[in-house]
């Protein structure tokens, strides 16, 4: 058997699950493989399929030394199926199952719902590659050129893992489905992402960066979720994907503050004191305050609506049966069972809205969003720490959760970011004060030129503090093709 930490480079397929040994399911994800390298010269990185990109490739699933530094061309790039290692005598730790060793094959009665499970966190991997695949052309500069093609490479890689789970364990249904995660593109009309985010376009770079920040810590959420399931082969898939998607999470997180502190720097620079003067700090060349509020009030109430309804039966069923837990499951101090436990959902009640105690099994979306939104706060905070470092008058918030929503309780109605319900005439003329206008999509569009030469940057964003592998400001970690 592979060792489990150390991965496998002698097949085409680098694993640590033993694949050499594995010879059907080997043969059936060779099958596979050129299907997926013809979408990713497809629906890829456009333009840069033959750039050698300075990437980190997992090497070991040690958090302690896992990846390694090189060029290499994407469509090049070593994907492969790699999992956390094997607990010993792992337990399941919720549901109806609570104690019992944790599941090492499908459990026949649950097999429709963990194919569902895989299938939809499969679907979101290739959609935001889809989403992103204009970027490059516009890049602020060659280090955030690399990370864009860092995140497509890992997200490639997260889909590769579904995939293998597919292949392993659901004979023709899985790769039935398999097939399906190559077809559907993302904002296709006949044949769409499963999920609405993942549908969206993603236009700037401030986008982008605001994607990584909000919808990739979804991507975590769920994620510790189904690391916590008592399928085991699914559990230490997610574990290792967490490690990858931090990063993910840093691109947009410094991304976002690097916007900001240029755009406060270049307002102090030209004694602006006033950050809701957009002409004037437009005028310099940098991304407005407001506008980077708009944008994340946008990225935020999208990613809201990825966690479902906030009372869900599926939900329930999914912790019943041991499937998908909760956001640090085993650090919380109840029954995991959840048998008579209650749970404060938001609801829309004659037109107020209400915390209403439900019942806590059928309100895990609730719960999970609710961890998340603490989680997004905490990003948002260092953002303001930026902004008032540099003696701005400003704050950035999160909007209100039932704000621009279109699923769960508050799709129908219209709530300013403060939660103040409006009417459709009243909502109509304040709209574009909340979210981006296009008059603002232009203005950011104008803002997107390439910036390729070592150590250049746009100049709305500032240089990051610290190079990727603690390589120099003017390491060349995009060689673009001639």
């Amino acid at each position: 058997m592979t060792d489990t930490i150390n991965v496998d480079y002698s097949t085409r397929i680098p694993n640590n699950v033993g694949l050499t040994e594995d010879r059907t399911v080997l043969r059936a994800l060779e099958g596979w493989h050129p299907g997926y390298i013809d979408w990713w010269k497809d629906m890829g990185p456009e333009g840069f399929q033959e750039a050698l990109v300075y990437l980190r490739t997992a090497v070991s699933v040690d958090p302690q030394g896992w990846a390694k530094f090189d060029y290499v061309k994407m469509p090049e790039y070593r994907w492969g199926v790699l999992l956390a290692p094997k607990e010993e005598g792992r337990k399941v730790n919720f549901g109806k199952h609570k104690g019992e060793p944790a599941f090492q094959e499908v459990p026949g009665e649950y097999r429709a719902m963990l194919r569902r499970l895989i299938v939809i966190q499969g679907d979101t991997e290739p959609a935001s590659v889809e989403q992103q695949r204009h970027l490059g052309k516009t890049a602020p500069s060659l280090y955030d050129l690399r990370n864009l093609f860092q995140v497509n490479v890992e997200e490639g890689r997260h889909l590769w893992a579904m995939v293998y789970l597919l292949h392993k364990y659901f004979g023709r249904d899985g790769r039935e489905e398999a097939e399906e995660l190559l077809r559907r593109r993302s904002g296709d009309a006949d044949s769409p992402r499963m999920l609405g985010a993942f549908n969206e376009k993603t236009p700037d770079w401030l986008s982008f960066f605001m994607f990584t920040f909000f919808t990739d810590r979804d991507g975590k959420m769920q994620l510790e979720s189904l690391a916590q399931s008592g399928f085991d082969p699914l559990s230490r898939t997610c574990r290792f994907m967490l490690t990858e998607e931090a990063h993910h999470m840093f691109v947009g997180e410094t991304g976002v503050g690097r916007t900001i502190q240029r755009t406060c720097e270049a307002m102090k620079k030209a004694g602006i004191d006033d950050p809701n003067d957009i002409a004037k700090v437009r005028a310099l060349g940098v991304i407005d305050l407001p506008t980077i509020q708009k944008k994340l009030n946008l990225h935020y109430s999208l990613t809201l609506d990825l966690f479902g309804a906030e009372i869900s039966t599926n939900s329930a069923n999914f912790y019943n049966a041991g499937l998908k837990g909760r956001f640090g499951e085993t650090k919380i101090d109840d029954d995991h069972q959840l048998t008579n436990a209650t749970y404060p959902v938001l609801k829309l009640i004659d037109g107020k809205i209400v915390k209403v105690d439900e019942p806590a099994l059928t309100a895990l979306n609730m719960r999970l969003r609710d961890d998340y939104s603490e989680d997004c706060a905490k990003g948002v905070e260092r953002w303001n720490r930026v902004i008032q470092k540099e003696g701005v008058n400003f704050r950035l918030e999160l909007p209100h959760v039932a704000f621009n929503r279109k699923i769960g309780e508050f799709r129908n109605v219209h709530v300013t970011p403060k939660g103040l319900i409006l009417g459709d005439a009243d909502w109509a003329k304040v709209r574009d004060d909340y979210l981006p206008s296009s008059a603002d999509g232009d203005y950011l569009n104008s803002l997107m030129t390439g910036h390729f030469g070592p150590g250049e940057y746009a100049g709305w964003i500032a240089a990051p503090k610290v190079g990727i592998d603690n390589k120099p400001g003017d390491f060349e970690y995009v060689r673009i093709a001639a």
